[in-house]
This record gives structure tokens, sequence and C-alpha cells, in this order.
């Protein structure tokens, strides 16, 4: 299965309580850390909600 790196490129200040719960759960802690996931359905979802705080490569 692919792999996909997400960075999160902007900080969770200001943002939706939803917002900051699912950069947690994707293990993101602070601005410009990375952390490399499974390419599925679940975390596509959990990145299309919060695209604009974050940045995807395939792996």
């Amino acid at each position: 299965m692919a792999e996909i790196k997400i960075t999160l490129v902007k900080s969770t200040i200001g943002a939706v309580p939803k917002h900051k719960k699912t950069v947690q759960a994707l293990g993101l802690k602070k601005t410009n850390s990375s952390v490399i996931q499974q390419d599925n359905a679940a975390i596509r979802g959990m990145i299309h909600q919060i695209s604009h705080l974050v940045k995807v490569e395939e792996i």
C-alpha cells in the first residue's frame, strides 16, 4: 500500500476545534512537523478536512 507524507505548514491557533483534533489525530504536533501515514480513505478524508493547514507528498 502506498504511503503519504503529511506536513503541517500552518498553525492551528485560531482554527476550528474539530480541525485541531484532526491535526492531533494525524500525529502532527508543531508547525513544519511531518508524519508518514498509509494512503487510505480515512486518512484522505482527514487531509481533505484540513487541506488549508497541511502539505501532502506521495512517497
